[in-house]
């Protein structure tokens, strides 16, 4: 089927981050402002190319009729009132670890959960949902988890990640079946309510209704004479696998008063859990057909059911969206609360009925680009990705620069007013998304390991298709993207395309004149921005982080103070410092007592070649990065006066460090950073090995 790609305008990268107004406080009611409400839309297996603003209305403006294409009208009309974000990466191919970056914000180079880990506990640390209940926030997670741990007693359950409510899929297979009482085709599944199950009560509920009708009276709970704001993680199962159909057409209206309801009614829990399970098609599909055989002489054909059925689930989607926005408004609500829709991972080939499979070419999902889930070609990890804030985000906004689904937490802790947790690898979306300050630039960043291939579709470019995966890299840096498959060792060279221009990814410019220094910058940056994780192992772990070359240094490090009371340790890209000056070493007796945020930059001189342990011992907490890499995190559920370490593999030369210490009142001695080495025994690192950069003359 033919590609169609409408050319983007050339990204501009800008270092720069849109300030807060002041110092996070302990008390949620600091923020001049009043906090937005949040919800974060998350869908599962859904297509950049799945979404009319992004592609199907492209291929229906064509009129070619062996092209068939799709509607999500909802979805379009929310894209026009709101921001496109076009070039928006997923933190992994798959489902588990992608959500794993979403909700902790991190990049797959530090989220505890990798590759194929389903059902792996989420990280005991900060999350989405934790961080802005600190910040004042009612939350609530409604859908697939699939993050809980394999033990029983679910250590990584949602309410163990800072949500306050939760209804849905705990366990990851669960989600392979969109009728849990019934199990239509895969069997009867568990649905838990906090940690009440509740599946038996759920009769004729097909999950897209079910998730939506829960949402709907969560938040009409909390707009009920509540003064905190909400944040809602709605994580939908759909368009995923088996595609099965809802029971009837979605009900009129929509809101406050139409659309879904919860009725609480045990047997009848929505009021569409009635009629026929896996029954109805979206009539502007149910007779759909189209060219087969791409001859205009011949009768055109049905739609085969499959393709049917995929349709009717992503306007489903698309209706619960349309209901959800119309729920804002009519309780007033729509202006203080940002919306955000995405999805987990590319399209999937899989469709669970027994009949054929969902071959994703057929509306072409991946849009004009090649891979489909499990890939790293921008098919299987460009997201279709909207935002919404009626009256702060400008209509018609189209966001021209790479950003990954990390960015959410720290865009979300932006808009509440506190600053984000310093070990996030995201940066705060909302300057590009109002078009107020200058946008930080993101890290896209992933990697992935899987024994299959990319498929063998019409579509995609010879040299993608049955290419063998295995250990995958994606790297992003302005235009281009470096893309490694099936790598072997670190001196694998990376494919780089200018995914602007190309966006299919069929010319490699590794080989061409001028980009020995692009492939080497690739190389470098992977290694600087992550931690190996050794239950998910690479061929690369032990290599030596590449130092960086500086043009004019001198001996010590720079410091900043921050006076407030911080709910964590913060990042200080958005803080404004209260005093700054110069020390050969860290140390906590600069500033003033009462300003308990000290953040120290500069360099560490590695003597040698080999591997380093850094130790830190704090009474308050702190965080350590060498490059973009957290080596040391001492924030949450730290124990004041326990020492932690980290090992890290370095060249000889100068590598970038920032540590961030959030100190006692009053505490002036409370920072003891230590390390060993090649030829260094245990020891407090001198000052002979700190540097920062000296201005230019």
């Amino acid at each position: 089927m033919k590609r169609i790609f409408r050319p983007l305008i050339l990204l501009v990268l800008i270092s720069v981050c849109l300030p807060f107004s002041g110092a996070a406080q302990t008390k949620p009611s600091v923020p001049q402002k009043k906090q937005p409400n949040i919800i974060f839309i998350l869908t599962d297996d859904l297509g950049y190319g799945d979404l009319g603003v992004f592609f199907q209305k492209q291929r229906q403006t064509r009129k070619d009729r062996s092209e068939p294409w799709a509607y999500t009208p909802n979805l379009d009309k929310m894209a026009a009132q709101g921001a496109v974000l076009a070039h928006h990466y997923a933190g992994a191919p798959v489902c588990a670890p992608s959500r794993a970056s979403i909700l902790l914000g991190l990049s797959q180079g530090h989220a505890n959960v990798r590759d194929n880990q389903f059902d792996k506990a989420l990280e005991d640390n900060h999350t989405m949902a934790s961080v802005l209940k600190k910040a004042g926030y009612a939350t609530a997670a409604v859908g697939k988890w699939g993050l809980q741990g394999k033990n029983k007693n679910w250590p990584g359950h949602p309410l163990n990640r800072g949500f306050d409510y939760y209804l849905g899929y705990i366990r990851h297979g669960d989600g392979h079946e969109h009728y849990p009482k019934e199990g239509v085709y895969r069997g009867a599944k568990e649905v838990y309510q906090n940690r009440t199950e509740i599946a038996a009560t759920l009769d004729k509920c097909y999950t897209a209704d079910l998730w939506t009708a829960a949402s709907k009276k969560w938040i009409i709970d909390q707009a009920k004479g509540k003064e905190n704001p909400f944040f809602l993680y709605l994580a939908y199962d759909t368009p995923h696998a088996v595609l099965e159909l809802p029971t009837q057409a979605y009900p009129a209206g929509g809101g406050l008063k139409g659309g879904l309801q919860w009725t609480g009614k045990p047997g009848q829990m929505i009021n569409t859990a009635s009629g026929t399970v896996d029954s109805w098609t979206h009539p502007d599909y149910a007779h759909a057909t189209y060219d087969h055989d791409k001859n205009p002489a011949t009768p055109e054909i049905a739609w085969p059911d499959v393709y049917k059925r995929y349709a009717t689930s992503v306007r489903r989607i698309d209706d619960a969206i349309g209901d959800l926005l119309q729920l804002l408004k009519d309780l007033k609500i729509d202006e203080n609360t940002l919306v955000v829709f995405s999805s987990d991972n590319g399209p999937s080939l899989e469709s669970y009925l027994g009949k054929k499979d969902n071959n994703p070419d057929f509306f072409n999902s991946f849009g004009p680009f090649d891979g489909v889930k499990r890939d790293v070609w921008e098919g299987g990890v460009r997201m279709p990705a909207l935002a919404w804030w009626p009256g702060h985000i400008p209509a018609n906004t189209v966001v021209k620069t790479p950003n990954a689904s990390h960015d959410w937490l720290p865009t979300f802790t932006h808009a509440a007013g506190v600053p984000a947790p310093a070990r996030t690898d995201g940066v705060s979306l909302l300057p590009s998304l109002t078009g107020k300050g200058n946008q930080q630039e993101s890290l896209v960043y992933v990697e992935y390991e899987n024994n299959g291939s990319t498929p063998t579709l019409a579509e995609f470019h010879p040299a993608h298709q049955k290419r063998k995966r295995g250990q995958m890299q994606l790297i992003r840096l302005g235009d281009y993207v470096g893309v490694r498959y099936d790598i072997k060792a670190h001196s694998n060279d990376f494919e780089i395309y200018n995914v602007v221009k190309d966006p299919q990814e069929v010319n490699n410019l590794a080989k061409a004149p001028g980009m020995e220094k692009l492939q080497q910058q690739m190389k470098d940056k992977v290694l600087q921005a992550r931690r190996p994780d050794p239950e998910a192992p690479r061929p690369y772990d032990q290599e030596l982080m590449p130092a960086v070359v500086a043009t004019k240094t001198k001996p010590g490090l720079s410091w900043k103070a921050f006076a407030g009371d911080f709910l964590w340790v913060p990042e200080i890209t958005s803080l404004q410092a209260t005093a700054t000056g110069q020390t050969p070493q860290p140390m906590g007796d600069v500033g003033k007592p009462n300003q308990n945020l000290l953040f120290f930059q500069g360099y560490i001189n590695a003597p040698a070649d080999g591997t380093y342990t850094f130790y830190l011992t704090t009474d308050g907490g702190a965080l350590l990065r060498l490059h973009e890499a957290t080596v040391l995190d001492a924030d949450y559920g730290y124990k004041v006066g326990q020492e932690i370490k980290g090992e890290l593999h370095l060249k000889a030369g100068l590598h970038p460090v920032r540590l961030y210490y959030t100190r006692q009142p009053g505490s002036t001695a409370g920072l003891d950073l230590q390390w060993s080495g090649p030829g260094i025994s245990k020891s407090k690192l001198p000052a002979s090995v700190f540097f920062q950069d000296a201005p230019a003359l």
